[in-house]
């Protein structure tokens, strides 16, 4: 199962917000978190390398005209290529999949109705905004945990969202892991917590949330090892030592 889908599955929208689901019939998926891909009706289509950079821009951009579309696409190119490019691809994808795109000419957008699983994370898992009460599942915990905005590629103009993606994660976890403390789920705290470190190795906030965890299970050696590991990676690697506050948490129980 993908993220968007468990997203939908267990974090129903319930705030008055239209859905983002499409129709039932012709319902586009798109995925960039861990791999790329496209689904149709459930079913993965083939995509050119070209048209999944179009519609990748298309997902993460905001609405810009060709020009500029062109212009980030193919920046080693001329004017001229790059807007020429730019029409043979919306051409070929217009053509093999029938519906991905608005029919507006200017700016270039997809469809309404497509469902992109950055946007459903954007959506549920915002910290700041109407984010899920606990429980959360496993399953949950560990698709964000890998939920990395396409690995592997290193556009310029996707720089920006690969960091923004990647904070939102940190913090959502986080925030799971806090609101797991306070209903007395401490397992749950552990494994949110762990996930949000694992992506950031050397933040203390996550480290300061699995000791908690930890010591809320009644298991203050595991708090100690947390400790002492983030202890010897900012000697290591920063030359930093662990805040006082952290090193109370063990200190005092």
């Amino acid at each position: 199962m993908t993220l968007s889908e468990t997203l939908e599955r267990d974090h129903p929208r319930g705030d008055g917000t239209p859905s983002t689901t499409p129709p039932r019939t012709g319902a586009w998926r798109l995925q960039l978190l861990g791999t790329w891909a496209l689904h149709c009706d459930g079913v993965a289509v083939q995509v050119p390398h070209r048209a999944q950079r179009l519609l990748t821009a298309l997902a993460l951009l905001d609405p810009r005209p060709r020009s500029y579309l062109a212009g980030q696409l193919w920046p080693d190119s001329t004017e001229e290529q790059a807007a020429g490019n730019l029409r043979n691809c919306i051409w070929k994808i217009s053509h093999l999949f029938p519906d991905l795109l608005d029919r507006q000419k200017d700016p270039v957008l997809l469809r309404r109705d497509v469902v992109v699983d950055v946007h459903l994370l954007t959506a549920v898992f915002d910290p700041a905004g109407a984010f899920p009460d606990p429980p959360y599942t496993q399953e949950s915990i560990e698709l964000l945990g890998r939920a990395e905005l396409l690995p592997g590629w290193y556009d310029d103009w996707l720089l920006h969202d690969q960091e923004r993606t990647r904070q939102l994660r940190v913090r959502a976890l986080e925030r799971m892991a806090e609101l797991s403390l306070a209903a007395g789920h401490s397992a749950t705290a552990v494994d949110a917590a762990l996930a949000a470190a694992a992506i950031e190795p050397l933040r203390e906030s996550a480290h300061r949330l699995l000791m908690q965890g930890h010591l809320a299970a009644g298991n203050r050696a595991s708090a100690h090892r947390v400790y002492d590991r983030l202890h010897c990676r900012l000697g290591e690697e920063l030359g930093i030592l662990p805040s006082p506050e952290l090193k109370s948490l063990i200190a005092n129980p």
